[in-house]
């Protein structure tokens, strides 16, 4: 199997591997908020609290999050699919077209998601074409009675009905 095949075949499975979704945020250095949709993305330890997720060093927002120093990680709710696919687009104007304000951490939090952690940059770590952030959390909210948004197979939506039935 050649490289293109290996790569094709990791994104198969990969696809086929249901996770939670998630919008990262921060501000540039001259204070504009920038964000971007974010799958990759799992706890790493209670004792200090820290979180990871990556980003493709592709991204025009890159310096923003591995220079900043802070980041917001807002679990995404089962209604805000839309909110998502905003978050994945290119050249769209993403803030102005949902509900946000400034935490008093400085971080650009939006409105209605599940749940916000804002983190410190605790260490960035070169992967591949990544770069994988791990945040220090300094700030953490949760609505528990909201259900989070899925990612499989390439799809977003949330989790089954029936799935809650024992």
């Amino acid at each position: 199997m050649n490289k293109e095949e290996r790569q094709d075949l990791f994104k198969q499975v990969m696809g086929n591997y249901p996770t939670g979704v998630t919008i990262v945020t921060t501000k540039t250095q001259d204070g504009t908020p920038v964000g971007l949709t974010v799958n990759s993305f799992a706890s790493v330890s209670l004792d200090p609290l820290l979180l990871l997720w990556s980003i493709d060093h592709g991204v025009s927002s890159i310096k923003a999050f591995t220079k900043g120093g802070k980041f917001a990680v807002h679990v995404l709710a089962e209604n805000q699919a839309e909110l998502c696919q905003t978050f994945a687009r290119k050249n769209v104007d993403r803030f102005s077209k949902c509900s946000w304000n400034l935490s008093s951490n400085g971080l650009p939090i939006l409105e209605g998601t599940l749940g916000v952690f804002e983190c410190q940059t605790y260490k960035a770590v070169e992967a591949g074409d990544h770069t994988v952030l791990i945040g220090e959390v300094i700030d953490l909210k949760v609505d528990k009675a909201k259900n989070p948004l899925l990612y499989h197979r390439r799809v977003f939506g949330p989790i089954p009905k029936d799935f809650y039935h024992q």
